[in-house]
């Protein structure tokens, strides 16, 4: 595997930055030592540009190339927010946070970015300008918004945005990506059935919501089973049903939330609209009353094909033909450098992380040995995109 020697020299360095992250986990906008971190150290590389407070806690580091930054420029996210999950890992550097842990990664994200950076810094072997962003707040937060809306892009014009993921399960210096939808749009609802609470010995007197809630969540089901093209890819999960509080007693009111993924803006409409008819009928078939809040969450992150290409063929020259895995399935998962990608073209990529625990989970940690790998890939990227001129 073509790894950048300087990189793997910097392995060990750049191994105690992640750990670092992992044992001090911040969550949301809350990063404020990770960002601290993060832009000392940028300073440390000598970069052009450090500036932090971007979309409240992000921050984004300038290298220019050889020809003083002239030219084309490309963008690299890292995110670094953690999770409210307690980690059983064991591990020396486990979390020292009570109920916070990095179970998704992204403290190798930064440490991986913040590597390429000290090594672009050191060379600068391109011409154009390199804009890294370490970007708080993906879980559920919607950093990436929060930057642009900061001025990301247009305060640095940035031309092209490329983004990392790790991906348990898949080999240690193996890639996945495909064009166009590579993740969900990622949407919340709320329902809330209003009818006649009473005595549970007398409910032709009440007008029942448990009833009324059980069958609007099995008519829920008929938008992905009726209405949507088969081939269409969504999913409506009620996941939360809350109602009564005694075995005699039919309550006044029941509570349902859920999630809705698509995988085009074409089905996430009809999710909605249909949505609204289905909450509406049902309640009103049984004589109740329902209020349906419907909050669209990140949408679709959708590759871009020309960037997609080029992504690619970088991934295949660092991990070497056949470890490129160029149509991997969608995900219904969501991930909100989606927002980036609406706004320049660009490309989301997977990056092995070995058999480890899945995203999310409590016992997950990164895999120290992607390092270099992802490192590689940040640089090789920049280094081909904005070649210097002979």
């Amino acid at each position: 595997m073509p790894i950048v020697n300087r990189l793997a020299d910097l392995a060990d360095e750049i191994t105690a930055w992640r750990r670092d992250f992992h044992e001090n986990p911040e969550i949301l906008y809350e990063t404020v030592r990770t960002s601290g971190k993060v832009a000392e150290l940028l300073e440390s590389f000598g970069l052009d540009e450090v500036v932090t407070g971007i979309g409240k806690t992000g921050v984004v580091g300038v290298i220019k190339g050889k020809n003083g930054g002239a030219g084309k420029t490309i963008g690299l996210r890292a995110d670094m927010d953690a999770l409210p999950i307690e980690e059983i890992t064991g591990k020396p550097y486990a979390s020292k946070v009570p109920g916070k842990m990095h179970a998704c990664g992204h403290d190798g994200h930064t440490a991986m970015l913040l590597g390429a950076a000290k090594y672009l810094s050191e060379t600068r072997n391109f011409d154009g300008t390199v804009v890294v962003i370490f970007q708080p707040a993906e879980e559920g937060g919607a950093g990436a918004k929060a930057m642009i809306d900061d001025g990301l892009m247009t305060r640095w014009p940035i031309d092209e945005v490329y983004g990392m993921h790790n991906f348990p399960g898949m080999p240690v210096g193996e890639f996945a990506i495909r064009k166009g939808p590579i993740m969900a749009a990622t949407d919340e609802f709320r329902i809330v059935i209003t009818g006649r609470g009473g005595h549970a010995a007398k409910p032709h007197e009440t007008i029942d919501p448990i009833v009324t809630g059980t069958n609007m969540v099995n008519a829920l089901q008929t938008i992905a089973s009726r209405n949507a093209n088969p081939l269409d890819s969504i999913v409506v999960s009620v996941t939360v049903f809350n109602g009564g509080n005694a075995f005699n007693v039919i309550p006044q009111e029941v509570t349902l939330r859920g999630t809705v993924r698509t995988l085009s803006p074409k089905m996430r409409d009809l999710a909605e609209e249909r949505m609204n008819k289905i909450v509406t009928s049902v309640a009103d078939a049984f004589g109740a009353t329902a209020e349906l809040t419907f909050l669209r969450g990140y949408p679709v992150t959708a590759n871009h094909d020309e960037q997609t290409d080029f992504a690619a063929g970088i991934a295949e020259t660092i991990a070497g033909e056949g470890k490129v895995n160029r149509s991997i399935d969608p995900m219904m998962g969501g991930e909100d450098f989606s927002f980036m990608l609406e706004e320049r073209p660009g490309a989301f990529i997977f990056a092995g992380n070995g058999d480890s625990a899945g995203l999310h989970h409590p016992a997950y940690d990164f895999n120290d040995e992607l390092i270099p790998v992802g490192c590689s890939y940040w640089v090789k990227l920049v280094e081909t995109a904005m070649p210097r001129a002979a």
